[in-house]
């Protein structure tokens, strides 16, 4: 073979592996076969969120673009389950914090909307729901946030979500009381009844402030979250609507169940 030859071979070869690159997204990652269509992994993605450090706690009633809100980066929920029906909300967050408190803003655009929970802790998750499961470093429990379109929350402190299935109930955890409920700052668009279902097009939001003085009633003492990096994930749900679904913001991997600490994602507090 010549030199001039085996140049042009070397450079076809480099021609082509470049097309494969990329013509099928994913094929240098081995995720894709060469059909482009994606394989099931079942490994979670990691991703991960800094939480803007502000020097007080939002105002009431404070706007998605209000002077508080605006520079804080925005949090997709997006990672949908192929359980769910073809219902695709656009769900977004923003999470801030004041040193002694987490702040959280969520904001949906969604379709078959519904809230039929009308007392802490009854099962929100049945209705268009948002949820924030947190975990503070160096340990195995968290505390699940769940809150409904209306308002209503779920809240409870998890140490074993061991479980045979989503519906059933877990190993062990410990259901807030009204007492620790009421330091959750809740503020919601909808009215805390939404039936019957809204099926046009509806923007709603649900906004919330976590004193760190109510995780330290389970975890003991947590100090200043400036800096920290706690494990966490979001996620969007709507069990018994016309039209369920299931997403997260980081993976879910293997069964469909959101008590996973293995798929909780990094959530940095600034300094």
């Amino acid at each position: 073979m010549t030199k001039h030859a085996m140049v042009l071979m070397l450079g076809a070869g480099f021609l082509v592996g470049v097309f494969v690159w990329f013509w099928f997204p994913g094929a240098h990652n081995g995720k894709t076969n060469m059909s482009g269509k994606q394989k099931d992994t079942s490994v979670a993605t990691l991703v991960e969120y800094t939480v803007t450090k502000r020097p007080a706690p939002p105002p009431s009633g404070a706007a998605w673009d209000g002077e508080y809100w605006r520079d804080v980066p925005v949090l997709r929920v997006d990672q949908f389950r192929p359980e769910g029906s073809d219902h695709r909300p656009v769900v977004e967050a923003k999470l801030a914090h004041s040193s002694d408190a987490m702040h959280v803003f969520f904001r949906v655009q969604d379709r078959y909307v519904r809230a039929v929970a009308e007392k802490l802790n009854d099962m929100v998750c049945r209705d268009s729901c948002v949820e924030l499961f947190l975990q503070p470093p160096g340990r195995g429990e968290y505390i699940n946030f769940e809150v409904n379109c209306g308002g209503t929350m779920l809240a409870s402190f998890v140490e074993d979500p061991t479980r045979p299935d989503m519906h059933s109930p877990m190993a062990k955890s410990t259901s807030l009381t009204p007492r620790q409920a009421a330091r959750v700052n809740i503020e919601a668009s909808l009215p805390k009844i939404v039936e019957p279902e809204i099926t046009e097009p509806t923007e709603w939001t649900v906004r919330y402030s976590i004193p760190v003085a109510l995780f330290e009633e389970f975890f003991g003492p947590l100090g200043d979250l400036s800096g920290r990096t706690w494990r966490a994930n979001l996620y969007k749900c709507g069990d018994q609507t016309s039209h369920p679904h299931w997403a997260s913001f980081s993976p879910v991997s293997g069964a469909l169940n959101f008590h996973q600490p293995a798929c909780f994602a990094p959530l940095h507090f600034e300094k």
